[in-house]
């Protein structure tokens, strides 16, 4: 299956026509947070296929509208689309007192208890946990910054070990550097900075008989 994942960046290319042609066959949209709902609502207008999203950690403050038409916020749920088992969980570490999508690592460790159910469900009925996670923050130590609000949780190093999606991928940590690295590979874990887009060729596995 094709994804398009976006992040953080609004990209000129997809916020015109020439979106259709370039994410030709794409079939799911993923987005990882701070981004405009207008932009997004665009993307899906052309695109006509599902958009699943989780927020990041600016918006909310001004009154704007912040979540799009159209799309399934995938906060704290699993579901299965198309073949493919996907989660979310939003928001980044806490750094100041604004009260909504910042999350200490406690916090975050409280919001993964709660998927365990549905991925022990996953586990069960599909013989997988599940193939994508979808974050705005990267884990601890994988594409991360040094400072406070760019750091990553510990909690999805943990939950890579333990539940082993085939894909993380999140936004958060803006690139301004070409040489730096985007896409890394972790035990069965690939994890993904969609910061402005990335179109992924992401592979369906059989259901369990």
């Amino acid at each position: 299956m094709r994804i398009l994942a976006v992040s953080d960046l609004v990209n000129e290319m997809l916020h015109s026509p020439a979106l259709v042609e370039r994410a030709r066959g794409v079939e799911l949209i993923l987005s990882c947070g701070d981004l405009p709902a207008d932009y997004l609502e665009y993307i899906v207008s052309l695109l006509n296929v599902p958009l699943f999203y989780v927020m990041g950690n600016h918006g909310g403050d001004g009154g704007e509208k912040i979540f799009p038409d159209g799309g399934e916020n995938l906060d704290g749920r699993v579901i299965e689309s198309q073949g493919l088992l996907i989660a979310g969980l939003e928001g980044s570490p806490r750094y100041n007192n604004r009260p909504r999508f910042q999350y200490t690592e406690n916090e975050m460790r409280a919001k993964i208890a709660g998927l365990t159910p549905a991925l022990m469900v996953n586990r069960a009925r599909y013989g997988r946990y599940l193939d994508i996670l979808i974050t705005h923050a990267p884990p601890f130590g994988i594409h991360d910054g040094e400072d406070l609000p760019h750091r990553g949780f510990k909690s999805f190093v943990w939950f890579m070990d333990n539940y082993k999606p085939r894909y993380v991928i999140h936004g958060h940590k803006h690139v301004y550097d070409l040489r730096e690295a985007t896409i890394t590979p972790r035990g069965a874990t690939t994890i993904v900075n969609a910061y402005g887009f990335k179109i992924l060729d992401i592979e369906k596995v059989k259901r369990k008989t």
